[in-house]
């Protein structure tokens, strides 16, 4: 039976609901945690560097599996990969490991997240182009952000007050366990539709001809170029931001064994989340062009970390943790739908992956650098530097406008839904 877009769609939020659910048991205690088995700053945000080094590694690799075995497939083994590693996390905690392992845990950490980056959204995009869609990208986007905004915020909770009731390992476990029944729920309700995997290549011309792919209708086309070379500087300094808070803010509220208050941080996050993704298509349409939505999020961000970097007060950090969290969930559905629309829908987990691979790079430069920088000058001058970093990737941003991409001023997603093809980045839109 085919699926319809209603059915495609609770199946992708219930995806997102899950997966969100399961990393954000961590998410508010990952860097205490990682303090917690003896790192310093600098191993610790190093250790996330690897992390996101084996984003880099995998990317094109993991690529390959999705667009030649399937994007149900992709995700399989994404959550069992995922699931492992994390209970080598939690291993590695209770023995105190060196940093060698914890290095090389977060890199098969790194591994686990490349088999969902692109494949995910490409497996909605090209299920709802085939099942005759006719809404907004934006629109599905933003629900998507609702969805995993709830989860944050109560995996965050839970999290925090878990690992205060108890310790910091016990909400590791409960990750491993969520992505456990993920795998059941893909297994059970996931098909490849709207999408027919190539084998006829090997495993290493198909990598080849990944990166080819990746280069073609990522690197050469200007519009999309620019936007992924602005990956790196946003992307980079947002991970650092999000895991140095935890410990910042326990510093300013003056209590570091706080856990609950940590969680809450990044609870409070989610719910700025939820209200971003349900406004985001609204604010969208106050613009006539979706990268003066993502040109303009970006500058406040940069604004908002310098000002939380400057602040003495926690409270008033808290409110521009919600500001921040706000801007950032209303730009990622218009930055999302920009990239998807100007994509091929053949190379869609192709390229999203590649701008994954950009983002990851930057977390690889700047988590280790901005974490030596809170060693030597604390945590509130590491967020000023982050912020003068992501000013670095307003230009390409600018770039990509300049090209006057079709996308660019599109609103509602009508090439595919109407049948005309089932190509997002040939179609013209019916009109971000």
């Amino acid at each position: 039976m085919t699926p319809s877009p209603r059915r495609v769609q609770a199946v992708y939020l219930t995806l997102l609901l899950g997966n969100t659910l399961a990393a954000s048991f961590i998410w508010g205690i990952n860097t205490l945690f990682l303090l917690d088995a003896g790192l310093t700053n600098f191993e610790a945000f190093a250790a996330n560097a690897f992390f996101t080094a084996g984003m880099v590694i995998f990317e094109i690799p993991t690529g390959v599996v999705a667009d030649t075995i399937g994007r149900r497939a992709s995700y399989l083994l994404g959550t069992i990969t995922l699931s492992l590693s994390t209970v080598l996390y939690w291993l590695l905690w209770v023995w105190h490991a060196p940093f060698f392992w914890w290095a090389v845990a977060s890199v098969l950490l790194g591994l686990g997240f490349t088999f969902f980056s692109g494949a995910t959204d490409a497996w909605l995009v090209d299920a709802l182009a085939f099942t005759g869609y006719t809404g907004s990208l934006e629109s599905v986007f933003g629900r998507a952000l609702v969805v995993t905004g709830v989860a944050m915020f109560t995996g965050s909770v839970l999290g925090g007050v878990i690992a205060q009731a108890t310790n910091l390992g016990v909400p590791f476990l409960l990750r491993a366990g969520v992505l456990v029944l993920m795998f059941v729920f893909a297994f059970v309700t996931m098909r490849d539709v709207g999408f027919t995997p190539d084998k006829s290549m090997g495993p290493l011309r198909a990598t080849r001809n990944v990166l080819s792919q990746s280069i073609e209708h990522g690197m050469r086309k200007r519009s999309v170029r620019y936007v992924i070379l602005s990956a790196p500087f946003a992307s980079g300094v947002g991970i650092y931001a999000f895991y140095a808070l935890q410990p910042y803010l326990l510093e300013l509220y003056g209590d570091p064994k706080a856990y609950s208050i940590a969680g809450l941080a990044a609870a409070i996050l989610s719910l700025a989340q939820v209200a971003g993704g349900i406004l985001a298509p609204r604010l969208r349409r106050l613009f006539a062009k979706r990268t003066t939505t993502i040109i303009g999020a970006s500058l406040c961000s940069i604004v908002i970390l310098v000002a939380m970097g400057l602040t003495a007060f926690f409270w008033f950090a808290v409110v521009l943790l919600v500001i921040w969290g706000f801007v950032f969930a209303v730009a990622g559905p218009v930055r999302q739908a920009y990239l998807n629309d100007m994509i091929p829908s053949k190379q869609r987990a192709t390229v999203l992956s590649f701008d994954s691979l950009f983002g990851s790079l930057g977390g690889v430069v700047f988590q280790p650098a901005l974490g030596r920088a809170a060693d030597l000058w604390g945590y509130g001058t590491s967020l000023v530097i982050g912020g003068a970093i992501e000013l670095i990737g307003i230009p390409f941003l600018l770039a990509s406008r300049r090209q006057g991409d079709p996308s660019d001023s599109a609103g509602v997603r009508g090439e595919a839904g109407a049948g005309e093809t089932g190509d997002a980045g040939e179609a013209a839109p019916s009109v971000p």
